[in-house]
């Protein structure tokens, strides 16, 4: 990545302003913008997250707003109400009061002097998430917006459920939410009132899980901020940006075709990161697309970027399974419809010998998984960039039912979302599965294509689930998530299929015998088809903006580990992320954090399954040392999950606060 130091116009930076609301509360706000913008003003681009300017995202802040701001823009990265630097308190994700006070951001922008009038909205993650909500409310002003890795559908495909199943990152997520925004403002930019901002945050923090855990199914609690619920709403241009590595690209396809003002998705091979610094590489030119995008819409210029592909996606060569990994080879390529329009369907028969073009003669394959088969699942969001990607599959295969095809006699693009048409009939009333089109290299690895999870109990749909009927056959059609790679010449496609997928998502609460009709049950692949003299969308080298200044004291390791208990066959998995410690050459806050995760399970016993979370924060300047500790546990029995948490606070050495969570929550078909 190139580091450009010199702009067409200077940079002055506001490192803290406050931004009053109509309600009294005033939200923390650094601003980049031109020296020059009083007397030319600019379009303002804001983003909008609870996770701390003055140390959170400071890293990338560094990289990516004073480049755009340099290129005329005023660049306004704002924390959300309760948390960091901003006043009050936040009880859940993506809530009203949030969304509202976005709206009287952008108002503020449009009102101040250096302004034009003309606001974009960017974001990755939750910032990615409220930038399409808000546009949905059409604030005047808001013309345009860049999303990264967020979604359209808070059921469908966030960190909560996944095919009505119950993620273990619920509880990852609630304990990592819990752990960030519990942390205290900065006594040098709040000044006295640091201590009565964090007493009052710390009494009205919530443990997300347990209203998370309260609906189950897709009502009107995840409808509210689905941008899917109505499109049409959203008027401002949108730029989709997802990468195949991350937990969100499902929703880039579906806005392209769905939103009705102008929209364009570009898929990379990335995890959770933006383009310009993101792993697996390559990078590509991600601010001088932002560039193009903002300049068509917020200045009026002509860039062309109307005219670029509905899609521009990386499709990816598969690499050598393994949990790390740092670059991955491919190609770009440019549709204008997906799937392509010039892609065929291969329908592959699940018979008994294995996948065939035609269907066998009908018979009955039983499954009964243990309950630790998902080790090598990787996390659902690779986000911290330790060792998350998904494993070598062949010990998971070891416990699930596999099906494959003979050897490919020609490499294929497999392009789009394959579909599981499956007929099966189970032994309990509630029952998941886990799907896998995977990749069988010659010498036996075993490569994750792409996957789904479907609670069988919401094979109707996903707001009325209901219970199955044992030993009655039913036929459901499972979508695994879209994917762009090339399958080998010589590699064998395999369908795995398990009745567990632990820990990235909760068993049912009884072991399962799944029976799947073979021959009756079929996958449909998208094959997308060389195209003669096809040119490659070509991007811009990756550039960003000079890197923050920071010592490092101590740094940054990730751990991940998985053990066995040989007298019990109890499985255990250990995760810790440190991320360092660190301080700041500007203002001199020291910062540091460890999160650190375990789960453990029976390979018989779904309830015996239980996960624990533990996160350490601390931040220091002088004599003032503040740190919390946070803990969230989750079990449970056939009908109860039993969530608890603790949430503990220090001055120095002497403990300021305390709050402990302990709830009972009805199991529903999950």
């Amino acid at each position: 990545m190139k580091t450009v130091k010199s702009f067409p116009r200077k940079v002055q930076e506001i490192p803290n302003l406050f931004i009053p609301l109509a309600d009294g509360t005033r939200l923390a706000a650094r601003i980049w913008l031109p020296v020059d913008a009083e007397r030319k003003p600019v379009p303002a681009i804001l983003e909008y997250l609870p996770y701390r300017k003055r140390d959170g995202t400071v890293v990338r802040d560094a990289l990516t707003h004073p480049y755009l701001a340099g290129h005329g823009y005023a660049c306004v990265r704002v924390d959300i109400r309760g948390n960091g630097d901003s006043d009050g308190v936040m009880l859940d994700e993506y809530a009203e009061q949030e969304l509202a006070d976005g709206e009287e951001v952008i108002a503020w922008l449009v009102a101040q002097s250096w302004c034009t009038g003309k606001v974009g909205m960017m974001g990755i993650s939750w910032g990615g998430f409220n930038c399409l909500q808000v546009a949905a409310r059409q604030p005047a002003g808001l013309d345009a917006v860049i999303t990264l890795c967020s979604t359209d559908d808070r059921y469908r495909d966030d960190i909560h459920y996944k095919g009505g199943c119950l993620l273990g990152e619920n509880l990852g997520w609630s304990a990592t939410m819990l752990a960030y925004s519990s942390r205290a403002p900065d006594p040098a930019l709040v000044g006295d009132r640091w201590k009565a901002m964090w007493l009052e945050r710390l009494e009205n923090e919530p443990l997300l899980a347990i209203p998370w855990l309260q609906h189950p199914h897709r009502d009107a609690y995840w409808k509210r901020g689905s941008v899917c619920e109505d499109f049409s709403a959203i008027q401002a241009a949108v730029l989709a940006i997802g990468g195949w590595n991350d937990a969100y690209s499902n929703a880039v396809p579906r806005l392209v075709a769905s939103v009705q003002s102008p929209v364009k998705g570009i898929i990379g091979p990335w995890a959770h990161k933006y383009p310009h610094f993101a792993v697996p590489e390559p990078r590509i030119g991600f601010l001088q697309e932002a560039l193009r995008w903002w300049d068509q819409w917020l200045k009026g210029v002509d860039t062309g970027v109307d005219q670029d592909p509905a899609h521009r996606t990386y499709i990816m060569e598969i690499g050598r399974p393994g949990a790390s990994v740092a670059q991955i080879a491919g190609r770009w390529v440019s549709d204008d419809v997906w799937p392509s329009d010039r892609s065929e369907t291969q329908r592959w028969f699940l018979n008994p010998q294995g996948l065939g073009t035609t269907a066998d003669k009908k018979t009955k394959q039983a499954l009964s998984s243990p309950q630790h088969t998902g080790a090598d699942s990787g996390e659902y969001c690779i986000i911290w960039l330790g060792p998350e990607f998904p494993g070598d599959q062949r010990q998971d295969d070891s416990g699930s039912l596999t099906f494959d095809t003979p050897p490919l006699a020609k490499p294929i693009d497999l392009v789009g979302a394959a579909v599981l048409h499956l007929q099966f009939s189970s032994d309990r009333p509630v029952a998941v599965a886990a799907v896998r089109l995977n990749s069988v290299w010659p010498d036996g690895a075993v490569s994750r294509l792409t996957y789904a999870v479907a609670n069988l109990c919401h094979r109707d749909g996903h707001e009325h689930p209901e219970v199955l009927e044992p030993g009655k056959v039913y036929t459901l059609q499972i979508q695994l998530d879209d994917v762009a790679c090339t399958v080998p010449k010589g590699h064998r496609l395999r369908v795995s299929i398990s009745t567990s997928y632990w820990p990235l998502i909760w068993p049912a609460p009884e072991p399962v015998t799944l029976t799947v009709h073979t021959g009756a049950s079929f996958i449909d692949i998208p094959v997308r088809k060389p195209r003669r003299g096809e040119k490659a969308p070509v991007f811009a080298p990756a550039e960003a903006a000079p890197p923050v200044k920071l010592t490092t004291l101590e740094p940054a390791w990730n751990q991940r580990e998985v053990t066995t208990d040989q007298r019990t066959g109890e499985r255990r998995m250990a995760i810790i992320d440190d991320f360092g410690r660190s301080t700041s050459t500007e203002h001199g806050l020291t910062t540091w954090g460890c999160g650190r995760e375990n789960y453990r399970i029976l390979p018989d016993d779904p309830l015996s399954a239980r996960q624990d979370c533990h996160w350490s924060m601390e931040m220091s300047r002088g004599d003032w040392k503040v740190r919390t500790e946070t803990y969230s546990s989750l079990q449970a029995t056939k009908t109860h999950w039993l969530v608890s948490g603790r949430l503990e606070a220090y001055e120095g050495d002497t403990q300021v606060f305390a709050k402990d969570w302990s709830q009972k929550v009805k199991r529903k078909l999950v």
